[in-house]
């Protein structure tokens, strides 16, 4: 079936991780520019509009360890397929929405299904290719993802403007279907699917850490977006905030006491790993910050259409074309250090000057530092994902990649809630990207002091 035999299987599987992150990738750069207008076609407040990112984000960060946890444990072949179905279904319900509630529900599930895959997509990524490989093959997985991410803002702009938003969502479908299958065909049993011994099934799950983790985040994320429409002060805000620190405190012990722990703190104590985590939570961020919220500048405060904010905004993305399998290359041949922090500082500058250029609206300030923000993007993700990656044992990759992808999905989370926050009381797009400008050459120095010392 599709020609794929025991030569080529490890690069059939590689072609069908690197399509599911080019839709996950995708959908947040078509989303960030047809936000304004599903805003306006469903009728929904601002902080209402943030929703449809952060439920998507939100699910992603709270299922993403438990995705992780259960592909170490049921195998990771099959298990990857049922993640995409459920991704294709959330996919096919939000094209479908008739009102906002129905939309944030379909991108909660659609969370759903990227936090199974994936995990299952980096741990079998990491299993199939031999250590000197595993640059090259995250950098080529990264170029196709890039490939995707660089079409969202055309496609968003330009099916929300002439088609109907509802199309960047449906797009997804036949993607989907065609990775089920090359992933049926190569998925080989007493391969990449195997089970690890660590666990046996679900007997032995953490529920108490999935549950608490659930919660905790969740009350957290409600208490940061409502807090402006609520009020900081007012009782529910205030309520949902100390119960969501209460619960992440009862989720920190209940993982240091149980002998199969959703998320393995004990990782954290390997300096690289926690480092490599550190980037991710601020790399998620980042990207929040810009496809999010400079398209909406681009629309709100320059009043440009769907279309144009959608060509306006691929200058940050297309050179990440460019860039992506040269930073797999550059990672196995120099380590991830010195490109990682090469790369940070550079992005967190740009950042900083997008933050100040702002201040004149004009989009012609704003072009050279996209382009260096976007040319760093793969440096970033290959460097640190291989840095974290190999620091750990290999029958801990599966967990390493679920607790990876939950902090990164968490600054994803925490970004879109903070500056969409930020907005809200300030009601300029300044403050909140010299915000992640600043936090980005933070890392800097966290990576500095920890990352491949």
């Amino acid at each position: 079936m599709l020609g794929i035999n025991d030569k080529n299987r490890r690069w059939w599987i590689l072609t069908a991780m690197s399509g599911v992150l080019g839709l996950v990738v995708l959908d947040e750069t078509v989303v960030g520019v047809a936000l304004a207008t599903i805003r306006s076609d469903l009728d929904m407040s601002q902080a209402a509009s943030h929703w449809v990112v952060n439920a998507y984000l939100l699910t992603f960060t709270c299922f993403v360890a438990f995705g992780g946890r259960l592909g170490d444990s049921l195998g990771y072949g099959r298990f990857f397929v049922l993640g995409v179905t459920i991704f294709g279904l959330g996919s096919l319900a939000s094209g479908f929405a008739p009102g906002g509630s129905w939309l944030i529900t379909a991108r909660a599930i659609q969370g759903i299904g990227a936090a199974i895959i994936f995990p299952a997509s980096l741990a079998m990524i990491t299993s199939i290719f031999p250590l000197e490989q595993r640059g090259m093959a995250l950098g080529i997985q990264t170029t196709i993802a890039a490939l995707f991410m660089s079409l969202g803002p055309l496609i968003g702009g330009f099916v929300s403007e002439v088609v109907s938003w509802r199309w960047i969502f449906w797009i997804n479908l036949p993607v989907v279907v065609m990775i089920a299958l090359i992933e049926l065909a190569a998925f080989v049993p007493s391969g990449q699917g195997k089970r690890s011994s660590s666990m046996n099934g679900l007997g032995s799950f953490d529920f108490r850490g999935l549950i608490t983790l659930i919660v905790g985040l969740s009350v957290l994320v409600i208490a940061l977006m409502q807090g402006t429409e609520w009020g900081w002060s007012a009782p529910a805000t205030l309520i949902l905030f100390f119960s969501g620190v209460v619960m992440i405190i009862l989720f920190t012990v209940t993982e240091l006491r149980t002998s199969h722990p959703l998320i393995e703190i004990g990782l954290l104590r390997i300096a690289t790993f926690t480092g490599g985590n550190l980037v991710f939570f601020t790399f998620q961020f980042n990207k929040i910050a810009v496809f999010v919220f400079i398209a909406l500048y681009l629309q709100d405060v320059l009043h440009m259409s769907p279309i144009k904010a959608g060509i306006a905004l691929l200058i940050a993305v297309v050179p990440t074309l460019f860039t992506s399998l040269l930073s797999g290359k550059s990672a196995d041949r120099f380590g991830s250090r010195w490109p990682l922090l090469i790369s940070l500082f550079l992005n967190g500058s740009a950042l900083v000057v997008v933050g100040i250029v702002t201040s004149f609206d004009n989009y012609a300030l704003l072009i050279a530092p996209l382009i260096v923000w976007g040319a760093t993007l793969p440096f970033i993700a290959v460097s640190a994902r291989r840095a974290l990656m190999n620091a750990v044992p290999k029958l801990k990759r599966g967990q390493a990649s679920g607790v990876n992808l939950t902090i990164q999905m968490l600054g994803g989370t925490v970004g879109m809630a903070l500056c969409g926050t930020l907005l809200l009381v300030t009601g300029d797009y300044r403050s909140l990207f010299l915000m992640t400008g600043v936090l980005t050459l933070i890392t800097v120095l966290c990576v500095w002091l920890s990352v491949e010392r």
